[in-house]
Parts: C-alpha cells; sequence; structure tokens
C-alpha cells in the first residue's frame, strides 16, 4: 500500500476528483480522505502521470515531511471549521491539533509559521471569517446563529474579527453587491 498527500485537498468534491484522477490511471484506491489517500502500489511512470493529471486541477503530491505535516494541520483545521455542525465554544485548537496529528503543538506551531509565515492561531481566524463569509452569502443563519455556530464567545467578538480581517462589518458584507468576489476559495487562505 501506498500512501500520497495531496495539496489543497480540502473538500468532499476534492476528494471525488481526486479518486476519479486516479481510477481513470487505473490505480486502485484503497482509501481516501482529505489531503490523504491510499493506493495499490505505482510504478514511476503511474507517477508522474498522476502528478501532471493532478497538476491540471490545482492539487500536488507532497513528498517532503514537513509539507505533509503542514497539509495535515490545515486539513484538520479546515475539517473541523469547514465540514462539522458545530464548534465548541472552548476549542482549545492545541490539544485538537495535538490529539488528531499525533505530535507536540510547539512543533506544529513552530513548523506551520516557519512555512506559511503565519501563525496557527491566524490561519484558524481565517478559516472561520471565510466560513461566516459563506454563511452570510447564504443567508440562511443570522449573525447569532453563526456566532455560536463557529465557536465565537459572542456577536461582537465575531464582529471584531471580521472588520479586522475584511476591513467592513459582516451586515456591510452581507450587503455588498460583488459578495461572491471577495470569497476566497479554502487552499487559497493564508
Amino acid at each position: 500500500m501506498t500512501e500520497l498527500y495531496i495539496k489543497n485537498m480540502v473538500c468532499r468534491r476534492c476528494v471525488l476528483v481526486v479518486k476519479e484522477e486516479l481510477q481513470k490511471l487505473g490505480i486502485e484506491v484503497i482509501d481516501a480522505e482529505m489531503g490523504l489517500v491510499r493506493v495499490g502500489e505505482i510504478d514511476e511512470q503511474t507517477r508522474r502521470s498522476l502528478v501532471a493529471n493532478l497538476g491540471s486541477h490545482g492539487f500536488e503530491l507532497l513528498d517532503s515531511e514537513r509539507m505533509r505535516q503542514i497539509e495535515r494541520i490545515k486539513n484538520t483545521i479546515i475539517s473541523n471549521i469547514h465540514h462539522s455542525d458545530r464548534l465548541e465554544l472552548k476549542v482549545n485548537w492545541s490539544d485538537l491539533l495535538s490529539d488528531q496529528l499525533n505530535m507536540e503543538y510547539t512543533g506544529l506551531s513552530v513548523l506551520f509559521s516557519s512555512v506559511e509565515g503565519i501563525t496557527i492561531e491566524q490561519y484558524i481566524i481565517r478559516q472561520k471569517i471565510e466560513r461566516v463569509k459563506e454563511l452570510l452569502f447564504y443567508d440562511e443563519l443570522n449573525l447569532n446563529e453563526i456566532s455560536y455556530k463557529l465557536g465565537y464567545s459572542s456577536v461582537q467578538h465575531l464582529s471584531s474579527q471580521f472588520k479586522k480581517i475584511t476591513g467592513q462589518t459582516p451586515s456591510k458584507f452581507k450587503t455588498g453587491r460583488n459578495i461572491e468576489k471577495v470569497r476566497k476559495p479554502l487552499d487559497n487562505i493564508q
């Protein structure tokens, strides 16, 4: 069995696209999740074809252990913010990341900051704000409900972070005419 770590594989649709590309090349998919696919053995020529096919969709095979770890950190954060029903009010991100990635948080934090140029905490805030934008765009929840869903202690706290990151209040953002132009793909948030 071979484990393939894939950059930018940040949602269920990404997993489906990657699985389709693997199957097109006749590669047996054993298991697939965000950022990681377990496959049968593949030869070097098939691997090169896979790199090209994935690249055409914005994905990248990660060979470096450092980059794999960064991608696991990002995917854990994205999964908890974008693909769960509700965050706990007092999420201890350092414990959550350490537990899920089996590594001391200090090491994760130093690695992430050195490669990404921002702290894990800043990345979490940016992901949460992007999720707020999405929820505002679809207009299914009010700000109180969004605040609760994303584990903010108050609407004021959410609004303060939102304005700091986007330069505008959530209300102003929601009433903006080009709301779709200011949302970012999850793999482009830094």
